[in-house]
């Protein structure tokens, strides 16, 4: 699957997409915020989840760039 495909399917799918066929990588906290970083494929997707409120934020697709630096050590 590449990027564009993936950008394409609605949000659901894109969550089940990383989390049954993604590779967990790495993860950030940032306050009451986590970050998880997976692969998939030849991209990433970053989720943010509110830990405080025990939900998910938003998902993110990229193949490079700022996003990706924050994980790098």
């Amino acid at each position: 699957m590449t990027l564009y495909e993936f950008k394409l399917l609605d949000k659901e799918q894109q969550y089940d997409v990383t989390f049954n066929q993604g590779a967990f990588i790495e993860y950030q906290l940032e306050l009451n915020r986590r970050f998880a970083l997976y692969a998939v494929d030849k991209f990433f997707v970053e989720i943010e989840y509110d830990a405080e409120e025990n939900k998910i934020l938003k998902l993110l697709s990229f193949i490079q760039g700022p996003l990706l630096d924050r994980y790098i050590k």
